[in-house]
């Protein structure tokens, strides 16, 4: 059974990789035997990272500076990524932004364009550049980090919201696109208890949670799971599909 789990001589490219989410997958896939290629805006935590991963596990570990709402940048990093292993067998698109603005009237239009930018524009190149060569190559797997927000949006992250429902959308194009060889799957995730949740009103955040089935916030590491079924031989007839892991949220 681990075998259909098992990612040994991967690579695997995550961005936002160096905290939250991103970390706890940048880990899971090098503990399966992937080596990685950290990518997020902050080279120093992406090298700490590295550090870590290559001591604990053994796998190679890159650490690329990157701003995925850049296009110039986008194109930098995979040239970098591919000059370094070859080919890309995973690509995570988990990078994601969503300022916190008092009303719409506040929602500036760089704003606006800066969380565009980063949870579409940038998986967008990302499927396109990286996507491509997959398919003209051993094929792979691609996996959309989205948020429950694109189908439950609330006034407070109405851009971000749109730029989610924008990437669910994008999952199927691109799982059609890039078809037969590579599978493109999407986790759509509901509140975790990354550092951002630090920022939360917390008395708030546990009143809410009564409303979901499993009465709480998701941990970190509970997205490994579905990251690594996506990722491996597991879900090798799956592609196009949006998962919810949100714990019930209503």
């Amino acid at each position: 059974m681990n075998d259909l789990f098992d990612l040994t001589d991967k690579v695997a490219l995550v961005t936002g990789g160096s905290r939250g989410l991103g970390r706890e997958l940048v880990k899971a896939f090098a503990q399966a035997g992937a080596d990685v290629i950290i990518s997020s805006r902050k080279k120093k935590a992406c090298e700490e990272l590295a550090a870590e991963v290559e001591q604990s596990t053994g796998r190679k570990a890159i650490p690329l500076s990157c701003h995925v709402g850049c296009w110039n940048q986008i194109d930098d990093l995979v040239d970098v990524a591919y000059k370094s292993f070859r080919r890309i067998d995973i690509l995570v698109n988990n990078a994601g932004i969503s300022p916190i603005y008092r009303s719409l009237n506040d929602v500036s239009e760089n704003l606006y364009d800066k969380v565009l930018d980063v949870n579409l524009k940038g998986p967008f190149r990302l499927m396109v550049l990286i996507g491509s060569r997959m398919a003209a190559d051993q094929g792979g797997s691609i996996i959309n980090i989205s948020s429950i927000a694109a189908i439950r949006p609330q006034a407070h992250v109405i851009p971000y919201s749109a730029g989610k429902a924008g990437l669910n959308a994008m999952t199927v194009g691109f799982a059609h696109a890039l078809a037969p060889k590579v599978r493109v799957n999407c986790i759509m995730c509901g509140p975790f208890l990354t550092d951002i949740s630090k920022a939360w009103n917390m008395a708030s955040f546990k009143e809410q949670t009564k409303t979901f089935a499993l009465r709480r916030g998701g941990e970190p590491h509970e997205i490994v799971g579905a990251a690594l079924y996506f990722a491996s031989n597991a879900s090798s007839f799956c592609t196009g599909a949006i998962l919810r892991l949100d714990g019930g949220t209503p």
